[in-house]
């Protein structure tokens, strides 16, 4: 329950750093957020607010509990998300995975279970203020929304979009392996900054 509150909070305050961490007062208590767990590119300045993801609790050498935060955590992605978008929280739309490399690009997948509701255009917002306020906190980091489809090949066209013509093979349907093939511009859109 404990862990729940703090992770529900996200906020905190630099209070010091050493050599491998930063070190954040939560109210109640303080975390230590690794200097390899911001995103890269960052600068934190102390005694400024931030928002963290809460990876882990443990019991600490002298008893207390020692909390394990995050910036780079795929999890942060799915809070800052929850708290910028109310049908996320409301169960109107669901968010079915993230996938994220911390200081370029993640990619969410989205769907609802109502036909009426646009769930990409939802986590998007109008003219994009809700996505761009998550990729304003990720320090500029790009957000890619896709639709979520129970279909593996359709699914994971959506995925690779914007690129088009992708033809995608089901190699092993129990283990979820497949291979899209596309080619000319499609390849490098398919593929991503750094393949």
């Amino acid at each position: 329950q404990r862990q729940m509150c703090i992770r529900d909070r996200l906020v905190g305050t630099l209070s010091r750093e050493d050599k491998q961490n930063y070190y954040v007062d939560l109210g109640r208590a303080h975390g230590i957020l690794p200097k390899k767990e911001i995103i890269p590119g960052e600068e934190l300045k102390m005694g400024s607010q931030i928002k963290v993801y809460v990876v882990k609790i443990e019991l600490g050498q002298k008893g207390g509990p020692v909390i394990l935060l995050s910036r780079s955590h795929y999890g942060f992605v799915k809070r800052l998300l929850e708290l910028e978008i109310p049908e996320l929280n409301e169960g109107i739309v669901m968010l079915y995975s993230v996938a994220r490399d911390a200081g370029s690009r993640s990619k969410i997948a989205v769907y609802s279970e109502n036909e009426k509701v646009d769930a990409v255009g939802a986590c998007i917002g109008e003219k994009g203020i809700r996505i761009n306020n998550v990729s304003r906190e990720l320090n500029g980091e790009k957000i890619d929304v896709v639709e979520y489809d129970k279909n593996l090949v359709t699914f994971i066209k959506n995925a690779l979009s914007p690129a088009k013509d992708v033809e995608v093979y089901i190699l092993d349907q129990k283990n979820s392996h497949a291979l899209a093939v596309a080619d000319g511009d499609n390849l490098s859109l398919a593929i991503g900054r750094k393949g």
